[in-house]
């Protein structure tokens, strides 16, 4: 990474200026400094925290990923479907996909697919076997994950080309003003807090059409659908709409009615057999918690509350 310090950001610390150009975490290029440092202006400095001047040049080489010490982990898992190609499985809530720098225990979904499936594709390499897209840590449902490279690389083409199907069910805050729309905003790293995305402009495209299918006195049950997948994307737009998320305090959501983590569930995934071509249709139910939530609404609204 090489970049030049603008006068907007003339007393901008190190680590700060980096992270937010360089795309890692705060915490990472922290360490990565004081360890190996970065040079500005073409002198080394080893303080993450020094104050950089306007005009300052910065070269900063991102350490290379640290080996995955990821193991087989005997974890319950719920498979929906499973041939030799792929798997598709329901994540639950509170599961992490895998591991990373500022994750490395071994309760990640990869542990216990490693221990489950027989195979698993390496296209992602050690860090994330299997993985063809990703749902987050408090976000529930369908993930669909690749036994073999072939299988891999036709099942991220379908996404890519938007043949494949994602759909999920959400329960935001407030309530929407039209009953469906698209919301085409660009997302990117928030310049605020690095370990978050935010509508911003010059990030990349995002698009996002949704459906209302129930309405509450302060809440709205929605149907999304991805055309594009951006890290946090519909979590990021709604929150950009005025509505976020039930639940997901990290994007402003109310944790008055859930406090477990965003009410977001992956409930339908449709996508070509990468052996056949058959189109292959999944969905699954709301977990019991999600459920118990909108139950907990019809009654309030039965009782016009």
């Amino acid at each position: 990474m090489k970049a030049k310090v603008s006068d907007a950001d003339a007393g901008i610390r190190l680590d700060v200026f980096i992270a937010r150009e360089s795309g890692l975490t705060r915490s990472a290029v922290k360490i990565a400094v004081e360890k190996a440092g970065a040079l500005v202006n073409g002198s080394t400095r080893f303080k993450s925290g020094c104050e950089l001047k306007a005009g300052d040049e910065v070269e900063f080489e991102p350490p290379a990923p640290e080996p995955l010490r990821a193991e087989a982990a005997d974890i319950p898992l719920d498979i929906v479907y499973e041939d030799g190609n792929f798997a598709v499985i329901n994540k639950p809530r509170g599961m992490v996909v895998h591991q990373a720098a500022s994750y490395r225990a071994s309760d990640t979904l990869v542990n216990a697919l490693l221990f489950r499936l027989k195979d698993l594709s390496s296209v992602n390499g050690v860090i994330r076997p299997g993985i063809v897209h990703r749902l987050d840590k408090d976000t529930t449902g369908l993930i669909v994950v690749a036994k073999n490279d072939e299988a891999h690389r036709a099942l991220q083409e379908q996404i890519a080309s938007k043949r494949a199907r994602r759909v999920y069910v959400a329960l935001t805050d407030g309530n929407f003003k039209e009953d469906e729309g698209v919301i085409d905003a660009p997302i990117g790293r928030s310049r605020r807090d690095r370990k978050k995305m935010a509508v911003a402009e010059g990030g990349r495209r995002a698009v996002t059409h949704y459906k209302v299918l129930e309405r509450f006195s302060r809440y709205t049950l929605v149907r999304f659908e991805l055309e594009t997948g951006r890290t946090h994307q519909i979590r990021v737009h709604s929150a950009h709409i005025g509505h976020p998320v039930t639940g997901d305090g990290t994007y402003g959501g109310s944790t008055a009615l859930f406090k477990g983590g965003q009410l977001l569930h992956a409930e339908r995934l449709e996508l070509d057999d990468p052996a056949t071509g058959e189109r292959k249709v999944f969905a699954c139910p709301l977990p019991e918690d999600f459920a118990q939530v909108l139950e907990k609404l019809r009654k309030a609204a039965k009782q016009g509350l």
